[in-house]
């Protein structure tokens, strides 16, 4: 089944409302998508937003890359061979995840339509359904209160709070929030890098009675091996995320002594579902648990690491919100939220329909 064109484009999208984290307010996001078409009319879709204070690149560069002639090659080729076409992208553009991740998400949409069964389908379905976390941004406690009370009204049961600026308030927003919600919500916090050990350390310490379910990124990268002086439950509790790019990041941070004992699997730093399969194989054997994320993305990109989150038997978390603050998109389907649970599409590929 051949391809006949490819069509990529970009999105620039307001957030419904701006969020602030360690380092920077966000407010609206730029979202590249990418259409393969096949001969027989079934339409591949892909979609990206990559961070380039995580992976040096940005939305505009990856829509210049979609639009080279070596993506516009792929009219002609087989869809049967959407593996090599993978690998051909990667090895044409490499360490640029956003570009690989549009085509890689995709060519696995209209190869799994082309099949006609669903993406986890393809790859095996290991896990059960599980919650997401909403995230709340870094504001003041009352304020975070509310939006966490609006959350927890619409039936969302896990939240993650950003952190990283005062570990003092930090401290005092989760203890509230455990006040507000006892064992009706889970606690997750993400620093974006924004601790030193030893205010990780003081964090760790004085939420020990709170049950917090994890810890995201507490130091900047490059600084992960202190993280190795901590306990071995304390090191249960702690998520990489910017340290985690790709496979190589997660060989480095799966050799002992091992300082994280969950990995943050995003598409948009690993360039895709193939990238995050493999990230996920290295922490199968390492024993590290999968927590998998997103940035502000479309239901399209979202929908595929949810296909692939269940298809990982070390699948234990998810952090996939990325679309729900989104103004609007350009797809709907990929997933159902029931209760805070994210279920799969049933339909083949990622279950999208592209709104005109």
């Amino acid at each position: 089944m051949k391809i006949v064109s490819v069509k990529a484009y970009l999105q620039q999208l307001p957030l419904t409302k701006p969020y602030t984290i360690a380092y920077k307010t966000i407010s609206d996001t730029e979202i590249v998508f990418l259409e393969i078409l096949l001969e027989n009319g079934i339409m591949g879709i892909g979609a990206s937003n990559p961070f380039e204070d995580v992976v040096g690149e940005t939305p505009a560069q990856t829509l210049l890359n979609l639009q080279s002639d070596f993506v516009q090659n792929l009219a002609g080729k087989d869809i049967r061979q959407f593996n090599q076409l993978i690998d051909d992208t990667a090895k044409y553009f490499p360490h640029l995840p956003g570009t690989l991740a549009a085509v890689d998400i995709a060519l696995h949409d209209a190869f799994c339509q082309w099949l006609q069964i669903p993406l986890v389908d393809f790859y095996g379905r290991k896990t059960d359904v599980l919650p997401t976390s909403v995230t709340i941004g870094i504001k003041a406690t009352a304020e975070m209160i509310e939006e966490a009370k609006a959350n927890y009204a619409a039936g969302f049961r896990v939240l993650k709070i950003k952190t990283g600026l005062n570990v003092d308030e930090d401290i005092e927003r989760v203890t509230k929030l455990t006040e507000q919600f006892g064992n009706n919500m889970r606690i997750r916090v993400d620093a974006n890098q924004g601790y030193t050990l030893d205010q990780l350390q003081k964090f760790i310490k004085q939420t020990k009675a709170l049950n917090i379910e994890l810890i995201e990124q507490p130091l900047p990268v490059g600084k992960e091996q202190g993280l190795t002086l901590l306990s071995i439950d304390e090191k249960k509790l702690l998520t990489a995320d910017e340290s985690l790019l790709d496979a190589a990041t997660a060989m480095q941070l799966a050799q002992k002594p091992i300082p994280f004992g969950i990995f943050n699997i995003k598409l948009m730093k690993c360039g895709g579902i193939k990238g995050a399969m493999q990230i996920a194989n290295i922490a199968k054997h390492a024993g590290i648990n999968l927590f998998w994320g997103c940035n502000d993305e479309s239901m399209a990109s979202i929908s595929a690491a949810l296909h692939a989150a269940y298809a990982c038997s070390n699948t234990k978390y998810l952090d996939l919100d990325g679309s729900f603050d989104l103004s609007r998109d350009l797809v709907e389907g990929g997933f159902v939220i029931k209760d805070g649970y994210m279920y799969c599409s049933v339909l083949p590929g990622l279950g999208l329909k592209k709104i005109n």
